[in-house]
């Protein structure tokens, strides 16, 4: 129960974050790397696992999502 409530704010900045700024990047050529892309990543590994285990799946990915780092397919 308190992991759906702490879960709650961090998908709401998901959204706002897909709906708001992502647009406004993929004008600037800034896109993601990976399939799916790390927000839509990020809220599936969440809803999947939790605020805490899915919050450290997602910064790990967004760590992998760099100029050096990896790109392609990258499931939850």
């Amino acid at each position: 129960m308190i992991g759906k409530i702490l879960s709650l704010p961090m998908l709401l900045a998901l959204k706002v974050y897909q709906w708001v700024l992502s647009p406004i990047l993929q004008i600037f050529g800034v896109r993601c790397r990976h399939t799916p892309s790390c927000s839509a990543f990020s809220a599936e590994a969440i809803l999947k696992h939790g605020p805490w285990h899915g919050g450290w799946m997602s910064l790990a990915r967004l760590l992998r999502c760099q100029p050096w780092g990896t790109s392609g397919g990258d499931n939850v």
